[in-house]
């Protein structure tokens, strides 16, 4: 039942977080401008804040079983984490309250810069959020290597640096997969990259993702055609049978 949730979660996130946003401004108007009626809407917003953030708790442990094939790039991606629209959609309620207090104070002249300073970080980190969670970053395998991409940075390792994913041990549910990259020369990073040496699994089965870059790093005559349905076919059917839930294909989010 979480399962559903949270793939209905990814695939409808853009209205989610835009019915989210819409709430977040209801919020902020009636705080900054209808105390009273902020006041009302303080503990309704505080039980849906509570009840998101417990979901996005328990969406963390899902781990898909499958890549998202996206032809038009064309790659095949990991799948959006649903339990970051839901940390996204759990910060809205808070950060538009503190918007509305600082408008409530700008409107009664009692406001400071100090408030505004103090604020900013809160801001920032609500937008980082929701940039993360709108554009649904994660892994893409391209014809010419792996990219991890954030809101701030990217990783870009191309299959000519030969990168072998590793899980450590003793780790049941990974959230990374350290690589080892016998060519580091080749390795490509812009801004701040989430990691320099690991991929991202806190959104995707570990042993899946390692077993697909292990294929493409020991097959190149198949990577000219990932991103395409009939390549992602193939590749399921080449892969170790380890768990049925490895033959089920993702669509484009």
């Amino acid at each position: 039942m979480i399962g559903k949730v949270s793939d209905a979660m990814v695939r409808h996130r853009h209205v989610v977080l835009m019915l989210g946003l819409l709430v977040a401004g209801v919020n902020v108007a009636a705080v900054g401008f209808v105390p009273t009626l902020g006041q009302r809407l303080f503990f309704p917003l505080l039980f849906l804040t509570l009840a998101v953030l417990v979901l996005a708790l328990i969406a963390m442990g899902i781990r898909p079983v499958y890549l998202v094939v996206q032809p038009q790039v064309p790659a095949f991606a990991t799948p959006a984490p649903a339990w970051k629209v839901l940390i996204a959609l759990g910060f809205l309620a808070p950060a538009s309250a503190s918007i509305g207090a600082l408008v409530r104070s700008a409107r009664a002249g009692i406001a400071s810069t100090f408030d505004v300073i103090v604020n900013i970080p809160w801001f920032l980190l609500v937008a980082l959020l929701l940039v993360e969670a709108w554009r649904g970053y994660g892994v893409q395998l391209h014809p010419y290597g792996i990219r991890q991409r954030w809101a701030l940075g990217s990783l870009t390792v191309p299959w000519e640096a030969l990168p072998a994913a590793q899980i450590p041990p003793g780790v049941d549910r990974p959230s990374r997969l350290r690589m080892a990259i016998a060519e580091p020369q080749l390795v490509r990073r812009r801004g701040i990259p989430w990691s320099r040496k690991a991929m991202r699994t806190d959104n995707v089965d570990a042993e899946f993702l390692a077993a697909v870059i292990g294929h493409y790093a020991a097959h190149p005559e198949h990577r000219a055609t990932i991103g395409s349905q009939a390549e992602y076919e193939r590749l399921l059917a080449e892969l170790p049978p380890e768990r049925d839930g490895w033959k089920s294909a993702g669509d484009d989010s």
